[in-house]
Order: C-alpha cells, then sequence, then structure tokens
C-alpha cells in the first residue's frame, strides 16, 4: 500500500507538511527550503507551514511542539553546518540527528533529516543547488514515510 508498483507513493495531495529551517547559514538553508517548497509543490502539497528557527540544535524542540500538535502528517527539517576548526560542529550534528530521531520515535511523526554536514561552504552549495537539493529529497523522504505510515496505521 505506501508502494506503488513503480516505486514510492510521492501522492501529497492530501497531506499537511510542515518545514522546519535553521536560520544559521541561511544562504544555504534558504536554498534547502526552495528545493523542499519546489518538490512539495510538484508532489501535490498544498501550502506546507514553515517555521524559522535559530540554529540546527533548536530543531528538536520545535519539531516535538509540532508534532504533538498533530497537525501535520510530517515535518521536514533543514539546517546547515559547515565543520570549523572546534569540536562545536560534531556536538550540534550528532545531538540535531539524535533529537529529531527522538522526537518520530516518541509521536510516530516523520520527521525528514535535511541538514547538511560538511566540510566547506562550496560542498554545501552543491548539495543545495537546483539539481541536487538535499531539502527537495527531505520533502519527498517526508511524503513517501506519511504515505507509508498511513497505509500501515489504516
Amino acid at each position: 500500500m505506501g508502494e506503488t508498483e513503480t516505486g514510492p507513493d510521492l501522492d501529497g495531495s492530501d497531506l499537511h507538511i510542515a518545514i522546519m529551517v535553521a536560520r544559521s547559514n541561511e544562504d544555504v538553508t534558504r536554498r534547502l527550503l526552495r528545493g523542499a517548497q519546489t518538490t512539495l509543490q510538484s508532489h501535490g502539497v498544498e501550502d506546507p507551514d514553515v517555521y524559522w528557527v535559530p540554529g540546527s540544535l533548536e530543531l528538536p524542540v520545535t519539531a516535538l511542539a509540532l508534532a504533538e500538535k498533530g497537525a501535520h502528517d510530517a515535518i521536514v527539517c533543514l539546517g546547515c553546518l559547515f565543520r570549523g576548526e572546534t569540536f562545536h560542529f560534531e556536538v550540534v550534528a550528532m545531538q540535531s540527528a539524535a533529537g529529531l530521531l527522538q522526537v518520530q520515535l516518541d509521536t510516530g511523526v516523520p520527521i525528514a533529516f535535511g541538514v547538511l554536514t560538511t566540510e566547506y561552504k562550496d560542498q554545501a552549495l552543491a548539495r543545495s543547488g537546483p539539481k541536487n537539493n538535499n531539502g527537495a529529497d527531505a520533502a519527498e523522504v517526508a511524503i513517501e514515510m506519511a504515505n507509508l505510515l498511513r497505509s500501515i496505521q489504516g
């Protein structure tokens, strides 16, 4: 049910999806947002709700609040981290990912992880462009997972 004969169910016409975007490295995250919005629209998702947070570490608590509210079938989380010279990168990347995983396990609401973790800005720009966009990929994951869980849960 969650997968058609040719692949995943990417019909988003009856889904309500939220997108959360970290303002940190906003020049990249706006590109991710554009990719996610374009992809959602192309799959029939009308007017996804967009929420901005300061950085990637703030994504989990905001995702939890949205998931607990129960108004969204899935949540797309977008952010961008560059390694830099300190351990900060690892802490934020790991805790953001762990927090978002925990939110979906606790609530049953799929969370699509669209947080870029790259060494340099050029790598992030290459993964947030019109042809290769991690935000677009995360949007498709959100649709697929919302439809799959809906088919499993009845």
